[in-house]
């Protein structure tokens, strides 16, 4: 089961972006601007900013979460997020390999259940007659799943988040990184939700499908939207 903690984020996020929104307009200094600033002021600012797409301010606002119990094949998709900082658990020198993401739909069927058990036995057996040859677990292990579990713990700006949410909360997403995305937002959303409260796939927030002949039809649902290729 995936498991999602905010452990930890800047302390004031609001007013940090705010400051930095009035810092290009004002003599004062960042330190400054935070203090003075009234709350209400605050959100009217970052509400130009996110209406308007100009989001480099929005950057200097970060998060850090504590992920476990995902897959390597969601790891894979999410070090492609590459504005982030990422330390996982090495495989190298944590060396299970037989607690793995299983998916629910192959995990409710009986039938592939007694697949999974014959692969486990046959797994188990490899493992351990490659290592009683005397290789070594760093090479053993090149023959896990990749469904293997991990720990990260990952550090994202909020522009980055909101890129992120965009591409990870879409329907074409896998499932597991979009249980991800959901859990992220969940833990986020109520730290600023003048940030997050509009996070979502881009057919929610550019009124724009990006899937093409791929798309999963929800954008028609959705007043102004429009479909599109990347080519």
């Amino acid at each position: 089961m995936i498991e999602v903690h905010l452990i930890d984020h800047t302390s004031k996020p609001l007013k940090t972006i705010a400051a930095a929104i009035n810092q290009c307009y004002s003599p004062k200094t960042g330190k400054e601007l935070q203090e003075d600033i009234p709350t209400d002021k605050a959100k009217r600012l970052l509400s130009i900013v996110m209406s308007s797409g100009h989001l480099s301010t929005v950057e200097h606002a970060s998060f850090t979460f504590s992920i476990s119990g995902v897959s390597r094949v969601t790891e894979v998709q999410l070090v492609r997020h590459r504005m982030a900082s990422y330390s996982i658990k090495s495989g190298r020198y944590n060396k299970t390999h037989t607690d793995y993401v299983i998916p629910p739909v192959i995990k409710n069927n009986p039938k592939a259940q007694e697949i999974i058990e014959r692969y486990n036995q046959n797994l188990d057996q490899t493992i351990n007659d490659l290592k009683e040859l005397g290789f070594k677990s760093e090479d053993v292990r090149f023959f896990t799943p990749q469904g293997t579990k991990t720990n990260i713990v990952l550090t994202m700006n909020a522009r980055e988040l909101l890129h992120f949410f965009e591409k990870r909360l879409c329907t074409r997403a896998q499932w597991e990184i979009r249980m991800l995305a959901v859990k992220m937002l969940e833990v986020v959303k109520p730290i600023c939700p003048e940030i997050f409260e509009h996070a979502g796939p881009s057919c929610e927030t550019q009124k724009i499908c990006w899937e093409g002949d791929m798309n999963c039809g929800k954008w028609k649902a959705i007043e102004g939207a429009e479909l599109k290729n990347r080519i």
